[in-house]
């Protein structure tokens, strides 16, 4: 069955790319190693927040147009799996941030004592915080309903798919190293621990870039989730016991009551980070195809993904 676009990979840059474009009146065809459960995206934590995302003149555009879908995306919780919620980034200072953060509403800066644990200084705000198992579902059930078909398979390189559509999308994250290739992408470990809530309702972050971890928890309703780090080069998948001990103890630093909650689970994931920040280019393909690179999202694919498609889909469509 041909195609006008075939769209290689199924996370959450991927499936938003393809929806942008099915938007469009365009068929489309999503090529996925995997389920959208076991992808990068699956592990993210997920909150809306520019994070380890680069250049810095493209990031604040790009998340602003993704908040806006996401607050519309909110409105039906349950099926989305999007909801605003409020909390504190620690450790941060709005005269550090870009220009984006005076169009997020509600964005302030908190005195030394409103700040949760050991820090003393910090920005309170209400985000978008999602539920990515049930978030994307909910996107690859929106996509099919309009049309747009998502399959299994894995591609060996973009002529494949060049032979079946005119134009290809390459979401292929952290394998685009091999598939390009690119040897600018490199990976950023993050390991996670999942808890029961032991009634915690706003989330959490600080971060220590030097030491190559963070402390947050993101509460849901089944669970709390727990992190992290930010391990460069670091292609570990299985977790480590003492990295998760580390993370529940950091945690618990700020509310003592994770330190008992049962643990479910630990899940890891390699952000796909990239030297230059994130490609989102078109190149020809022999036989007058275009192929369109859309990778190197870092730890803010979920934060940016919506406004990356439209950037992606003008040049698909070009």
């Amino acid at each position: 069955m041909r195609s006008d676009v075939i769209v290689v990979g199924g996370g959450v840059v991927g499936l938003a790319t393809a929806t942008t474009l099915a938007e469009r009146g365009l068929r489309v065809r999503i090529w996925s190693r995997d389920a959208v459960t076991r992808t990068t995206s699956a592990v993210a934590g997920a909150l809306w927040w520019p994070y380890r995302i680069e250049p810095a003149a493209e990031v604040g555009a790009w998340a602003l147009a993704s908040l806006r879908v996401y607050g519309e995306l909110a409105a039906d919780p349950g099926r989305s799996g999007v909801r605003w919620v409020a909390g504190v980034h620690a450790d941060t200072v709005l005269d550090g941030l870009g220009p984006w953060a005076k169009e997020v509403e509600g964005l302030r800066q908190l005195a030394p004592e409103e700040v949760p644990g050991p820090y003393r200084t910090g920005l309170a705000a209400r985000l978008p915080l999602i539920d990515m198992p049930v978030h994307l579902a909910f996107l690859r059930g929106r996509f099919e309903a309009m049309g747009g078909v998502f399959e299994e398979r894995e591609a060996g390189g973009f002529e494949e798919a060049a032979a079946l559509a005119p134009v290809v999308v390459d979401c292929t994250g952290l394998a685009a190293r091999e598939l390009v290739p690119d040897p600018g992408l490199r990976p950023v470990r993050g390991q996670l621990v999942l808890v029961e809530n032991p009634g915690i309702e706003e989330w959490f972050t600080a971060a220590d870039e030097s030491a190559g971890e963070t402390t947050y928890y993101f509460p849901h309703a089944d669970r709390l989730v727990l992190g992290g780090t930010a391990e460069e080069g670091d292609e570990r998948l299985v977790p480590d016991a003492a990295t998760a001990a580390a993370i529940v103890e950091r945690c618990a630093r700020v509310r003592p009551e994770i330190a008992g909650a049962r643990v479910l689970g630990h899940l890891v994931g390699l952000r796909p980070a990239r030297a230059g920040g994130v490609r989102i280019e078109a190149v020809p393909l022999p036989g007058g195809g275009r192929l369109v690179h859309h990778y190197g999202h870092g730890g803010a694919g979920v934060t940016v993904a919506w406004g990356c498609a439209e950037r992606a889909a003008e040049l698909a469509l070009g």
